[in-house]
């Protein structure tokens, strides 16, 4: 009886020692484990102040007459040329006019120019790269030559001929700035499809009977989005700056209107006796395209 009770315990044990156990993570995968968890956190990190940043510049375009209740337009005479106070967070102009007002008032034009601009050079570059890179050599050395061409005239005297066609305003500036940056989406859509197209996985499902349809929709376009995307927050701030020069040029919104650039053309006749009518707008453009410029970063580096 003693014997058959063993038993278990002797099939549980073969040989009479005990079964291997799971094998511990060796140092090295332990290493690569907590890097990633260390950069996971650091990325997180990384987007709270450039993703504060734009919150709020969002809810300024979005909501203007919460943070900034006083009229961008109309001025008071009695207030004119006043410095930063608590009464004027960034002073009045030459005209008595609030500048945080104007600053608040006028996100609306330089986000909604610079999301019309990016959104133009992303469906039309994107969709030219995709092209490029799908339909054969022929039709990618035409559309590649095209973008070669583009590439190399300079982005903003390409924005200046498009807007001399198309008129001033925010609108044509936003439109001038998008078609200046048509050839560089195209040209990494395109290095994105040529490098996913190439991949064992994209192969595989040509050769399992898949159409190219199915292929480039299951496959081809959610692999090569990440880069694109990064691209896209970093042409966010690069149209910001584009069309905040545009502006400061005169080809951009025309006075009285509260666009950032056109305040820093209008306060560049006084910077020795009131420098807050350049500088604090300024340093608004300048944190605006410094937090899309870090998002885009954080994008790629996690791609």
């Amino acid at each position: 009886m003693s014997d058959l009770q063993t038993l278990p315990a002797a099939a549980a044990k073969p040989n009479g020692k005990t079964p291997d156990a799971p094998s511990a993570p060796s140092g090295q995968a332990r290493k690569l484990g907590a890097a990633r968890s260390t950069r996971r956190r650091s990325s997180r990190a990384g987007f709270i102040l450039p993703g504060a940043v734009l919150a709020l510049v969002v809810a300024w375009a979005l909501l203007p007459g919460v943070f900034a209740p006083a009229d961008p337009i109309a001025g008071n005479a009695a207030a004119a040329m006043s410095p930063p106070s608590t009464e004027h967070w960034f002073g009045t102009d030459a005209t008595g006019r609030d500048v945080f007002s104007r600053v608040v008032h006028g996100s609306i034009h330089s986000l909604s120019g610079a999301l019309l601009a990016v959104t133009v050079g992303l469906v039309v570059g994107s969709t030219l790269g995709i092209i490029a890179g799908s339909a054969g050599r022929i039709v990618d050395d035409v559309i590649m030559r095209i973008v070669d061409v583009l590439l190399a005239i300079p982005s903003l005297l390409l924005s200046l001929s498009v807007i001399i066609l198309l008129g001033f305003g925010t609108l044509q500036a936003a439109l001038a700035v998008g078609v200046a940056s048509i050839a560089a989406f195209a040209r990494l859509a395109r290095s994105e499809v040529v490098r996913v197209r190439r991949s064992d996985y994209v192969e595989a499902a040509f050769g399992s009977g898949a159409t190219f349809g199915q292929v480039l929709r299951r496959h081809i376009l959610p692999n090569s989005t990440t880069a694109v995307l990064a691209l896209a927050a970093l042409q966010f701030g690069t149209a910001i700056l584009a069309i905040s020069t545009l502006g400061f040029l005169g080809y951009g919104a025309p006075p009285p209107t509260p666009e950032w650039g056109l305040m820093v053309a209008e306060g560049r006749d006084y910077l020795a006796t009131a420098w807050w009518l350049t500088t604090l707008p300024g340093l608004v453009v300048v944190a605006v395209v410094l937090s899309a410029n870090r998002i885009s970063a954080l994008i790629g580096r996690n791609q």
